[in-house]
């Protein structure tokens, strides 16, 4: 008899260490139109398209463990608003609609999903594409979820090398690390390599006829052909202007696949260097939460450009809107979401002020505002007028800070 309770016993010891296991699943599905599509690199009408370099897609991450499940999704455009985010959450049965985080990369040189007018008050933005891409995006969430198998992970920060970014405002002014999760399967081989890293993917821009995902589809390609599974890009505080280090030896822009293909390998290169100096870990425990942050809406520009969108945003009132921010605890890893191009001083503060040994910061995530700057740099150089223009107001940046660190002081504290 006391050998069939101990039997018992370790049946259900096994069944709950089972329950609790960490795993992770990843999937891609292409979101290249056909025929072409114009490109948007910002605010106003969107350039036709010729040709393609690389292709667009969107990729679902999706971690779990014991009752909580996660996906992080990143796609290969400029924006990507909530309204549309929310229609792929109503769509998910198998994860909450708050533990779905929508990023993107900020390629220049895919179509609007923001529903930008012209001077003439009409759309370039194609609404049947536009559910192509959620119903893609949907099928990719689902199929990680299906593949979701036992997995570790590996977590660290790193400086990159030089080359890669640089602020076009002031060149030494951005975040040189690089935080990168990777997850390892029972055999060895990794099943996805997540980097979170501030820049503009802008090498081609969105005035060569061009569609492509820019210096991300080479990232995606090396760090898959070099043992890191299937990337997936998070952008971080890119704003005022963190971007792509094309700078030839004369000073001018070398706007070429080639260069976007030698930033990205080197991108690719770093993250995979700095995920090796980390150790896997088996059981790294995950937390997530969600809340709600309103703004107000002064910028007259972005209020027209939301009030007339085709998209029907869900806002407050004509002068608010709200969009969710997150917090998720991985490991010794804490994520913050950003609805938005936060500068990089902002960026620095956040992850100085959050309770991580490794803190991401996850920019242009479950919504797209445009530039966030703190009160003190809001119209206050001239260098600043066009991201003044396109930020929602002097307030942005002072409301995202304490809503955000209020919430993630009141969220437990990642494991150290």
């Amino acid at each position: 008899m006391k050998q069939i309770i101990v039997i018992i016993a370790a049946l259900c010891l096994f069944a709950t260490t089972s329950f609790a296991e960490f795993k992770a699943g990843v999937a891609v599905r292409s979101v290249m139109p056909d025929p072409l599509l114009p490109v948007s690199g910002g605010i106003g009408p969107s350039n036709p398209a010729t040709k393609a370099l690389g292709e667009l897609s969107v990729r679902a991450l999706v971690v779990e463990d014991d009752d909580v499940r996660v996906a992080i999704v990143s796609a290969d455009f400029l924006g990507f608003p909530a309204v549309l985010g929310n229609r792929v959450r109503k769509q998910i049965k198998n994860i909450k609609p708050e533990n779905i985080l929508i990023g993107v990369t900020h390629t220049h040189s895919a179509p609007d999903c923001y529903g930008f007018p012209d001077e003439q008050g009409n759309f370039s933005t194609d609404l049947k594409y536009l559910d192509f891409v959620c119903a893609q995006m949907v099928d990719a969430i689902n199929d990680a979820v299906s593949n979701l198998e036992p997995a570790k992970v590996k977590i660290n920060t790193g400086e990159t090398v030089e080359g890669i970014a640089y602020n076009y405002y002031a060149p030494k002014l951005y975040d040189p690390r690089c935080h990168v999760m990777q997850f390892i399967a029972d055999d060895g081989q990794a099943i996805s390599t997540l980097v979170n890293y501030a820049i503009h993917p802008e090498v081609i821009g969105s005035s060569q006829g061009v569609i492509s995902p820019d210096l991300i589809g080479p990232l995606y390609d090396r760090i898959q052909a070099n043992g890191g599974g299937t990337g997936v890009f998070m952008n971080s505080a890119q704003g005022g202007m963190v971007t792509a280090d094309c700078r030839g030896a004369d000073g001018k822009d070398i706007q070429t696949w080639d260069e976007c293909i030698r930033i990205g390998n080197r991108l690719a290169d770093e993250a995979l260097r700095i995920a090796g100096e980390a150790k896997a870990v088996a059981d790294p425990g995950l937390f997530c939460a969600a809340t709600a942050i309103t703004f107000p809406i002064d910028s007259p520009l972005l209020r027209a450009i939301v009030s007339a969108s085709p998209l029907g945003y869900d806002m407050e009132s004509e002068k608010s809107i709200s969009t969710q921010v997150n917090v998720i605890n991985l490991g010794n890893a804490q994520i913050l979401t950003i609805p938005g191009e936060a500068l990089p001083n902002i960026g620095y503060y956040l992850k100085r002020k959050m309770h991580g040994e490794h803190n991401f910061l996850f920019g242009l995530t479950n919504d797209a505002f445009g530039y966030i700057l703190t009160k003190e740099d809001y119209d206050s150089f001239e260098r600043y007028a066009y991201i003044t223009r396109t930020s929602l107001g002097e307030k942005t940046g002072e409301i995202l800070i304490n809503e955000s660190l209020k919430f993630v002081d009141q969220c437990p504290k990642p494991e150290k």
